[in-house]
């Protein structure tokens, strides 16, 4: 019984993973499932909610700013 109750809570946790991801693609967020699975993760285990969303922008803003001085060094 205990292998039906795990694989029917993995199936709705797959579930609720998809429609987010669904809803993120319909806000432009940019974040694939991976990704979500980890931001609802850490927000279930008490992460703040807010902390984790200022960490992930300010991660895709290096991120982006990393990417541009690579391809400008490239062209010099």
């Amino acid at each position: 019984m205990n292998g039906k109750s795990s694989a029917a809570d993995f199936e709705e946790a797959q579930e609720t993973i998809d429609i987010l991801y669904e809803i993120s693609k319909l806000l432009n967020c940019g974040v694939n499932k991976k990704t979500l699975a980890i931001l609802l993760s850490l927000t279930a285990n008490g992460v703040n909610p807010e902390a984790i969303a200022a960490v992930y922008k300010e991660l895709k803003r290096e991120t982006a700013a990393l990417k541009a001085a690579e391809v400008s060094s490239r062209n010099s």
